[in-house]
């Protein structure tokens, strides 16, 4: 007993001093970096940090450390970057070292570093070039970008027509018109509504989607290596994904198969036709893993995004009836009834232009943002951060800058317009990010936000059962203040008629 006691406490004693030195370690590494809070060893600084409520820990945390400052997340240091000026001079002003993109470990482990999202280097700068000429130039058809989305508008019109004025929860009926705009542009289709098998796709998507913004989600991206290998709701997303990947692999088989060089579809045939040019090149970045990756990076972005961004305009627009009504009255003046919107309507519709920027501003989709990294060690005010070390541009401190927003916590469309009601533009408007990584799609996003509530508004009148001082606003609990509440409501026709694509 004596001796196991002993050993006992020399093992204690021998944990107590490998805890100090590995602290000790990690203190000389980092003494030069910007100011934290102390992490554990392996555990980084977990009893600082709410992993269910990330965002907000880490503002809480820069009232404290400033502007910038370091935090443990789990093995991962990471360098948070507070408020627009900190954002904009670190990923603008020093784009050549803070451009490069941060791992993510759970994301990572999925999907290597292929693709748009998670690729650096010359890979990210071939298939980035490659992905924004040809959503640029896509319309290579018989119809534009445009007049897709004019046509899935209608679509989704007549789905909220069936209801006949019955609450329900528009969530799927949305999810779905948005993801069938970048699946004509990625698979060259659209899908049906009611097609199962995309229903279930998309399911799995933002059931992938969830669990990767909870708590568990946080937790395997910490300690990736060990949940790889632990039960839990974390195993799903990877089975999920070997699903999604299966039906995007039948989809290129099918493009190989049915593929003309001198008519191509879509994104997926002018890949394989790159990848076609290219196969003398030994090192060519055109090959399937990058194809697959790209095609669920597309996919993923194109879809959920844009479509919770139209699922907050229509929850914030019930919570404020006035700032309905003015935005359908300008509608009604520019548009009228007889035709559906178009993109540069919103040039003539200054307050529905400030309204939907005001939307997104407000909205905070993402309030983390995509995590960067440097590609070398570099100087930044005054504080040193090594070569590799993850950053996040924290977006939500961006959006909510009390510097640039008068109103910060409040949703309030004259933010973005000057005293004689035109709109203005704000530079911390950055919803999409900014510099070298800024968001690939924002152009396709901006178009689809316009055209699809301005169709719905054109058409509906809007009806909840709620009292709008008891809509609330705030993101799910838990959720990592990343997705929106539940909830039902009523598409009223406002005519007899809609508009009718010619």
């Amino acid at each position: 007993m004596e001796i196991s006691g002993a050993g006992t406490l020399l093992l204690v004693l021998c944990a107590t001093c490998l805890m100090f030195l590995i602290m000790a370690i990690r203190r000389n590494k980092w003494k030069d970096m910007p100011p934290g809070p102390t992490p554990l060893p392996l555990l980084g600084n977990i009893l600082q940090v709410n992993i269910k409520e990330l965002p907000q820990s880490l503002l809480k945390l820069a009232k404290i450390y400033g502007d910038v400052f370091t935090v443990h997340l789990g093995t991962r240091t990471v360098v948070v970057l507070h408020g627009y000026n900190t954002v904009n001079e670190a990923l603008v002003d020093k784009a050549n070292v803070f451009s490069h993109r941060g791992k993510v470990p759970a994301v990572e482990f999925l999907f290597k570093d292929y693709g748009i999202i998670l690729s650096n280097g010359e890979r990210w700068k071939q298939l980035r070039r490659f992905s924004i000429t040809t959503l640029r130039n896509f319309g290579m058809g018989k119809r534009s970008i445009e007049e897709r989305i004019q046509e899935e508008c209608q679509c989704l019109g007549d789905e909220f027509r069936k209801k006949k004025g019955a609450p329900f929860d528009p969530t799927y009926l949305i999810t779905l018109a948005i993801s069938n705009i970048i699946c004509s542009v990625v698979f060259g289709e659209r899908f049906e509504y009611n097609d199962e098998k995309f229903l279930g796709l998309l399911t799995m998507m933002r059931e992938s989607i969830r669990i990767m913004n909870s708590s568990i989600g946080q937790l395997f991206n910490s300690f990736a290596k060990l949940f790889h290998h632990l039960p839990g709701p974390h195993q799903k997303v990877l089975k999920n994904i070997k699903s999604i990947k299966a039906f995007v692999m039948d989809k290129v088989k099918e493009h190989q198969e049915t593929l003309d060089k001198t008519y191509p579809r879509d994104f997926i045939d002018c890949f394989l036709i790159k990848k076609e040019e290219e196969r003398e090149n030994l090192n060519t970045e055109f090959h399937f893993d990058n194809l697959f990756v790209t095609v669920m990076n597309l996919f993923f972005a194109g879809t959920e995004t844009t479509s919770m961004t139209l699922r907050h305009s229509l929850r914030i627009l019930l919570k404020y009836p006035d700032i309905l009504a003015k935005v359908q009255q300008e509608i009604d003046q520019v548009i009228g009834q007889n035709r559906p919107p178009s993109i540069e309507d919103r040039y003539k519709m200054p307050y529905t232009d400030a309204v939907i920027h005001e939307i997104q501003r407000f909205a905070d989709i993402s309030p983390l943002g995509a995590p960067h990294a440097v590609s070398e060690t570099t100087i930044f005010r005054g504080y040193t951060i090594p070569k590799g070390t993850t950053v996040f541009p924290l977006l939500t401190s961006v959006l909510k800058d009390p510097k640039h927003f008068r109103n910060p916590a409040m949703f309030d469309p004259s933010h973005f317009l000057d005293k004689n009601g035109r709109f203005q533009k704000n530079e911390a408007f950055l919803p999409f990010s900014t510099g070298r990584r800024i968001c690939l799609g924002e152009g396709l996003a901006k178009m689809e936000i316009f055209i699809f509530l301005t169709y719905i508004l054109q058409n509906f009148t809007l009806k909840t059962n709620e009292d709008p001082s008891d809509i609330d606003l705030s993101p799910l609990p838990n959720s990592n203040s990343t997705i929106p509440r539940p909830h039902e409501m009523s598409f009223i026709p406002r005519y007899q008629y809609h508009p009718v694509i010619q």
